[in-house]
């Protein structure tokens, strides 16, 4: 049985980890290389490492950072931000990620996401969705949160991964930072339309969300979460080991 992927995320900013509440209020955490080496030892499945305003501000993502954080990570690293072109794939995988996760710049040109899967394969192209729900429909924001597309959820993220996208990170604003759990709704939706990993993100409060998360929606593959990590709220062996009790196949 496949086990299910516990994965803290590092949301970087002027070289820092910062978390905020639905992509807002945003607040310093910690080192980026400090926090990807203390993950790596104990647990965590995999890494995501976000550059939260490469996007937004019109920039390279922080490679220099991204280096020395993948010098001390021995897990995958997925690594986003600011990835506009082939060239960025590239750039960042040669940097030390294994996946190369694209949002705003797949929202701009579509065709990235194809021209990547046929270049480095499907496996290595993630498509990172930020949705939040704008008059009862699930619409696709860009920029960090910031921008609204206009762009329904569903039919985007089935397109991308039509176009060759291997794993899919779902990003619920509505439930970002609220500690409230996971947006099994819109879980379910994504996880019907599409037949690729899904990662839930967004919500995590505590072990119970995770629990119910992965026994109400099996099709979820894994469960990223950043402050309740961060702040020691969870410690991730202990959440793997409350899974396996609960029947829920996990990696110790």
């Amino acid at each position: 049985m496949i086990t299910k992927r516990i994965i803290p995320c590092l949301d970087v900013r002027d070289g820092r980890v910062v978390k905020g509440v639905n992509f807002t209020g945003i607040q310093d955490v910690s080192s980026p290389v400090d926090k990807a080496e203390e993950y790596s030892k104990s647990g965590a499945d995999e890494l995501v490492f976000y550059d939260i305003t490469a996007s937004s501000e019109g920039r390279k993502l922080f490679t220099d950072i991204l280096v020395r954080t993948a010098e001390k990570v021995f897990i995958p690293l997925t690594v986003g931000g600011g990835i506009r072109t082939i060239d960025d794939f590239d750039r960042v995988l040669k940097c030390g990620a294994d996946k190369v996760s694209v949002n705003s710049g797949a929202i701009k040109d579509p065709s990235l996401v194809s021209a990547a899967a046929r270049k480095y394969g499907s496996q290595c192209v993630v498509i990172s969705a930020d949705v939040k729900r704008v008059g009862g429909a699930f619409r696709v924001f860009a920029k960090g949160g910031r921008e609204d597309t206009g762009l329904e959820a569903i039919s985007w993220i089935k397109r991308c991964v039509d176009m060759g996208a291997g794993e899919v990170v779902l990003n619920s604003i509505d439930t970002d930072g609220v500690k409230k759990g996971f947006d099994l709704e819109m879980l379910s939706a994504v996880c019907e339309s599409v037949n690729v990993p899904v990662i839930a993100s967004g919500g995590a409060g505590n072990i119970d969300d995770f629990i119910t998360l992965f026994k109400a929606i099996p099709r979820v593959d894994a469960g990223l979460a950043a402050s309740i990590f961060h702040f020691g709220e969870v410690k991730i062996k202990d959440l793997k080991k409350r899974m396996l009790a609960e029947g829920i196949p996990a990696r110790l």
